[in-house]
């Protein structure tokens, strides 16, 4: 990467309050030199604030808009700001900060133009449990994504990854899915020509579950989920590809 390289490490947050400030510090230690930019996504506590004062820029929807429109709103405020880099990573500390390093590597290095961290690649890395219903939904669009990406693709509900310019631009456009950010977004990147790497990745438990962003599988009934994931896994099969290099034309 060149010292000149500018890079941001995106957090969406929803009421968060209790746990951004020391997602932010540890943002900080890791990358020192790179912007910590929280989206709070109409947040009802002090997330805004807290965030503030902890050094972070914070970008604020008057509302509850959702994860997927959250992390786009970071990725359009990167694009307009000329980032080269975009890191991603949650505000409930689920993701160990240590590899935010190891997905700005990827990038950087044009190994890929997106980096996604999963927990399953590596020994001992899952620091919590998961529902039988939601590892078998993970297990089956993991299964679709594979299939179509041609290569093993073992979390496909990390939103902790990391993206270059090219993939950056592609996000910030308007094909980018704002209701779900899951195995559909990860087929659609592929599909428009973006590479995908996986990274092995330590994950943890969520230390406040009441005011973290409920994952789909939470929000919505196990069959719901499935069947809104794979009609719009199906839609981007379907419908006419637009690629990372039209979207840059």
């Amino acid at each position: 990467m060149k010292d000149s390289s500018r890079v941001m490490v995106l957090i969406p947050a929803y009421n968060e309050q209790a746990n951004v400030a020391k997602v932010i510090a540890a943002a900080k230690a890791q990358l020192p030199t790179a912007d910590v930019v929280v989206v709070n996504d109409g947040s009802a506590d002090r997330t805004a604030q807290v965030a503030w004062d902890a050094g972070a820029h914070v970008l604020s929807h008057p509302f509850n808009m959702g994860y997927g429109t959250a992390i786009q709103t970071g990725y359009k405020y990167a694009h307009e700001n000329g980032y080269d880099y975009v890191v991603q990573c949650d505000a409930d500390g689920q993701h160990d900060p240590r590899y935010l390093q190891v997905l700005l590597d990827e990038v950087a290095s044009n190994r890929c133009d997106v980096a996604i961290g999963s927990r399953f690649l590596k020994d001992n890395a899952v620091h919590y449990a998961i529902s039988p219903t939601k590892r078998l939904g993970m297990k089956l669009f993991a299964a679709i994504a594979s299939s179509v990406l041609r290569q093993p693709v073992t979390d496909p509900t990390s939103g902790f990854q990391g993206f270059n310019r090219r993939a950056i631009k592609f996000c910030a456009s308007d094909v980018y899915p704002t209701d779900f950010a899951d195995a559909d977004v990860i087929i659609m990147l592929h599909l428009a020509g973006l590479r995908i790497k996986e990274v092995a990745v330590e994950m943890y438990a969520s230390v406040n579950r009441q005011s973290r962003y409920l994952n789909m599988y939470s929000i919505f009934t196990p069959l719901y989920y499935i069947f809104k994931m794979a009609l719009s896994i199906s839609l981007h099969l379907l419908r006419k590809r637009r690629t990372a290099l039209e979207v840059e034309s």
